[in-house]
């Protein structure tokens, strides 16, 4: 049978470079590899057709004879087409990789056609680490303003205490892999190319475990119960994330250990709100102390008293600031924030005679009258 003039074969003009010639057969060789048709004789015969067309056309010696002289160009030059004894086109490349260096990352794509990869899954093992945790955790409103210690329990993944993370079940531990000698790969011919893959003894780890621990199958981690006491810092915000490394599952066969996540979730208090480091709370003020003013003492976040001066004529609703009396700021708990207080004048619902009187002298006093204007629109409180 005659044979195909190798640029067809290759499907490349004669004045094709070398770079283009690469990946033609690169492409070639993908489709009708061996592994990826087995038991196709067909398929084999044109990988066999097209490895010899590239063995010429990638040497520039033989490819200046072929381009001169045809095939009869390449008769008696020493690994001529297919040629060498062993017939293994070792001429054309060393190892799978030389071949398709330069064309990106072929280990992705050796990965798609022939199940194998370029990270051994022994690195991946060893460096394998533990998952992250998340706790949640509920504190009162004043433990996240002043901070305290509290301990937590939750369950993660840490060494086995059976085989004291070893994976053995009689203590020897792990053993170098016989077939692959730790390596946790291995090379198999198939056809014309050396193919590497991870050891099907270990399946890539470099080492076996005789008797595997029954508790953790192997793997040197098991569950256990972990307490852990948590520092909760002043002025900590409902929501905000504590991170506390190191603390998360234990990663298998001695990987790292992930970290744990303390969400904090501030319970509500009965008279306080926060924004920020500033706290706000509403008192009751009769309706003389608003007219007149004076000093009333109020409950603050620590339970001790605080002087308040009201001025004379403060409205319903008015805010006072008391300095220096809200929260720690979180960054810098030496200082602390603001503490508003918001004035709700109560009238009484219920008045002695005499008190009536009284009242009756005032109004007459003050030259109110029953006729009344409406205020401003941006003073109507209900919309606000």
């Amino acid at each position: 049978m005659a044979k195909r003039d190798y640029y067809e074969v290759l499907g490349v003009p004669r004045s094709a470079t070398k770079d283009e010639i690469k990946r033609a057969y690169r492409k070639l060789a993908l489709k009708y590899h061996p592994d990826r048709n087995p038991g196709d004789k067909e398929a084999e015969e044109k990988f066999k057709e097209i490895s010899e067309a590239y063995e010429v056309l990638s040497d520039d010696r033989k490819r200046e004879a072929y381009d001169k002289f045809g095939f009869a160009g390449l008769e008696g030059m020493a690994g001529g087409p297919g040629g060498g004894a062993s017939g293994d086109f070792s001429s054309v490349f060393r190892d799978f990789e030389d071949l398709f260096g330069g064309f990106g990352d072929f280990g992705d794509i050796f990965d798609t056609f022939f199940g194998g990869g370029r990270r051994s899954s022994r690195a991946r093992a060893r460096n394998e680490r533990g998952a992250d945790l998340r706790y949640d955790l509920e504190v009162d409103f004043l433990d996240a303003a002043f901070g305290r210690k509290v301990e937590i329990a939750y369950t993660r993944h840490a060494e086995c205490s059976s085989c004291d993370g070893t994976g053995s079940a009689d203590g020897r531990g792990r053993t170098v892999c016989p077939v692959c000698g730790g390596a946790g790969r291995v090379r198999r011919s198939s056809g014309f190319f050396s193919i590497t893959t991870d050891c099907p003894q270990c399946g890539g780890a470099g080492y076996v475990i005789e008797r595997p621990c029954r508790v953790c199958g192997g793997t040197g981690v098991a569950q256990k119960t972990q307490r852990l006491k948590v520092t909760i810092p002043p002025g900590v915000e409902d929501g905000e994330r504590l991170h506390i490394p190191q603390m998360g599952d234990a990663g298998p066969h001695g990987g790292g250990p992930g970290d744990l996540y303390v969400v904090i979730h501030v319970r509500p208090h009965p008279h306080f709100k926060r924004r920020g480091a500033d706290v706000y709370c509403a008192v009751p003020v009769s309706i003389t102390k608003a007219i007149l003013g004076g000093d009333v003492l109020i409950t603050g976040l620590e339970g001790r008293q605080i002087k308040l001066r009201i001025p004379p004529g403060s409205q319903h609703g008015r805010v006072l600031r008391i300095r220096g009396e809200g929260l720690p700021h979180r960054h810098n708990p030496s200082t602390r924030g603001d503490l508003y207080v918001e004035l709700h004048v109560k009238v009484p619902e219920h008045l002695s005679a005499q008190e009536r009187e009284l009242l009756r002298q005032l109004d007459a006093l003050m030259g109110d009258t029953d006729s009344m204007k409406p205020l401003p629109a941006d003073e109507i409180m209900a919309l606000r």
